[in-house]
């Protein structure tokens, strides 16, 4: 008599942290998030040696570290500045790259425009653009609308995992595209494509064909209500790479923000513009961020900040109204809330201004998110100018970061901050004292050192 077959064994993984349980629980045990548990297939075991694409080369061994050959130059360019620079420099061979954004943001577009031009400059070498939610014709629609059309650039519409990487190692590409991860699946398991275990399982082995092959590979990633990437977190983890694109909405500009980057800054940013024919490079986004921004209006004030090696001039708005309610509000977009409070407080405390009894309302224009303390003293000076009333001085920068003493304090890179100024005209800046003994003036600007906030507000009058 035949043996009955085993009954598959089910578990409960958690679809934030990828945590597993054997039973149902309403509260993840590891990120303590509610109502996550979802009923999955568990994985089989592996037995004996590794199925193919999985782990590293049965070849490698230990080396020493001094015999590893590694060369900037070995970085390939994808032809986007703007991707290129929140890259790191471009593609580092064998990196595994995720990209995540809300529908219809543009991460498709930028990847097909960004292979287009990887397969034009390796013309000897295909490119292979993966998709899982478009057929071929579709995506030849899109390629059309965006002038994409290099001879070398493949497209293949799947979603069985083991066959996109058997035909990516027939192929060897020289770069690999997979739209999306949560669409892929491994036939060997049982659960649902875009389950915590297939994502998990399917991430680990495009990794290992990234690092064995070293091709780079680009993973698109849904993302949740939330705006976190949809799946597992280790999926994050394992990853070299995590880009985020921000924006979209009736908002034409997109900021492509990194997130993690093993290697580059983790800090850098790139801005593009939506445009009928495709993402647009934003390659000055001072002055985009500065084009709209109104003449002799109080509430208004400009801070340099960094974003990586980038140097962004923005502007800080402020609106200060009498409440009308029995507790003021504060309200702050594009930088945090706690800091407005702080600042708020330290004008009430330290310069004398009833303020804390006001409704507070802060904006960074453009929809940029700041978290650099050198625009505190900016942030203090649109908030000071919307109370008087008075608006604050044309083509003035203001700098500093503000201590709860009221002291205004030095700033990193004081001169590449003062260059993006004079490069757009400004022809004055309020900046630490410390800073201002050391930094080098460039020409046309004058500098302006102070020690406290009040002597801050003194000299903007």
């Amino acid at each position: 008599m035949a043996r009955p077959a085993p009954k598959a064994k089910t578990v409960y993984a958690c679809a934030e942290c990828g945590q597993t349980s054997p039973k149902w629980l309403g509260q993840c045990p590891a990120c303590k998030q509610w109502n996550t548990m979802q009923e999955e297939v568990a994985a089989p075991e592996p037995r004996g040696a590794s199925p193919r694409g999985w782990g590293v080369a049965s070849s490698a061994r230990p080396i020493s570290l001094a015999e590893v050959e590694a060369r900037e130059e070995d970085r390939q360019r994808t032809g986007i500045g703007e991707l290129d620079r929140v890259l790191g420099g471009g593609v580092v061979p064998g990196a595994l790259v995720l990209l995540g954004g809300d529908p219809g943001i543009g991460k498709s577009t930028l990847l097909l425009a960004a292979l287009d031009r990887l397969a034009r400059a390796t013309p000897d070498r295909p490119v292979l653009y993966v998709s899982g939610e478009e057929s071929a014709r579709q995506v030849k629609l899109r390629a059309d609308r965006l002038g994409v059309g290099a001879p070398n650039l493949r497209v293949l519409a799947e979603t069985d995992a083991q066959k996109v990487l058997h035909a990516a190692e027939a192929l060897a590409p020289a770069a690999v595209a997979v739209d999306s991860i949560q669409t892929q699946y491994l036939p060997e398991l049982q659960s649902a494509p875009g389950t915590v275990t297939q994502i998990r399982e399917v991430a680990a082995r495009f990794m290992a064909y990234a690092k064995t092959s070293e091709t780079p590979v680009f993973l698109v990633g849904h993302v949740t209500k939330d705006g976190a990437i949809a799946g597992p977190r280790v999926l994050e983890h394992m990853v070299d790479t995590v880009l985020y694109f921000e924006g979209g909405g009736a908002h034409p500009y997109r900021v492509l923000r990194a997130h993690k980057n093993r290697f580059g800054s983790a800090s850098e940013i790139g801005v593009f513009e939506m445009k009928s024919g495709g993402l647009a490079e934003v390659t000055n986004p001072s002055a985009l961020f500065l084009a709209e921004r109104p003449e002799d209006a109080p509430g208004s004030a400009v801070a340099a900040v960094l974003n990586g090696t980038r140097t962004l001039l923005v502007e800080i708005q402020a609106l200060v109204a009498p409440t009308g309610f029995g507790t003021p509000r504060r309200t702050a977009l594009g930088i945090d809330s706690n800091r407005v409070a702080l600042l708020a407080a330290v004008l009430e405390k330290k310069v004398g201004m009833e303020i804390l009894g006001c409704d507070l309302f802060v904006n960074v224009a453009g929809g940029l998110s700041v978290d650099d303390p050198a625009a505190d003293l900016a942030a203090v000076a649109a908030l000071a100018s919307s109370f008087r009333d008075r608006a604050l001085p044309r083509r003035t920068l203001v700098l500093g970061e503000v201590g709860l003493a009221g002291e205004v304090r030095a700033v990193s890179q004081p001169e590449i901050r003062l260059a993006e100024a004079a490069r757009l005209g400004f022809e004055r800046a309020i900046i630490p004292a410390a800073s201002a003994r050391h930094a080098e003036v460039p020409a046309g600007i004058e500098i302006v050192g102070v020690d406290t906030v009040a002597d801050a507000l003194d000299r903007l009058g």
